[in-house]
């Protein structure tokens, strides 16, 4: 199997160390402060998982009581490219971290993939390293498996249970959604709302745990 390498930011950083951990896989963070000081500190229940079970390591190169800052994290990012084998950047602005971790890989001669954007959301940093021929664009996981090589066997999802108490309008936000990331625009026009209308409804969903969020309005069953 791999080994998932990521920075425990908010968002994909996140949902990449916990799915390997879910899956029984192995996983790293690597942290832009002291490993005492967790940043961002919502997701300390993530290091304590990793640790606690065994499956991975909380890794950085700043001494003990460092505090996390801004200067710090493009450091962390050198240290995610090289400890993998290749990067796959899944979301990006045209500039960011992401971005800066996709560099670093190419300086470090380590393989760069990258999953491909709408043109409609303001996440096109992926585009561009697809266009300019810095990444391979991949869309599933046997496209990437394919480019670094190996297999891996994927059991069938189990089926969600269907949220009880939802009215009407959430059913449709609901049932229009699913575990891959939706934009708003897509699902204002499945389920006839408007924009404002929808977002209200989809904050909702989002405080029940039944929704997350994405930057660029794109959003998923949790």
């Amino acid at each position: 199997g791999f080994t998932v390498v990521s920075g425990l930011a908010y968002g994909i950083d996140a949902v990449a160390h916990r799915a390997a951990l879910e899956a029984g896989g192995r996983t790293i963070a690597v942290l832009g402060s002291g490993v005492d000081r967790i940043y961002p500190s919502r997701n300390s229940g993530l290091v304590r998982q990793i640790l606690e079970n065994d499956q991975g390591a909380v890794v950085s190169e700043f001494p003990l009581g460092t505090a996390p800052d801004a200067t710090n994290f493009p450091r962390r990012n050198r240290i995610i490219a090289g400890l993998s084998r290749g990067t796959l950047v899944v979301e990006a602005r045209a500039t960011g971290g992401a971005l800066i971790t996709a560099y670093e890989a190419l300086e470090q001669n380590r393989e760069v993939f990258a999953v491909p954007a709408s043109v409609f959301t303001e996440t096109e940093g992926t585009n561009r390293l697809i266009q300019r021929g810095h990444a391979a664009l991949v869309t599933s996981v046997e496209d990437l498996l394919r480019e670094v090589g190996g297999t891996f066997e994927t059991a069938a999802p189990p089926e969600p249970e269907a949220p009880a108490d939802l009215n009407r309008v959430e059913q449709k936000l609901y049932d229009a959604l699913t575990t891959e990331p939706v934009h708003l625009d897509t699902l204002c026009a499945q389920t006839g709302l408007d924009s404002p209308s929808a977002l209200v409804y989809l904050l909702n969903l989002e405080f029940r745990g039944l929704v997350r969020q994405l930057a660029g309005k794109q959003f998923f069953r949790a």
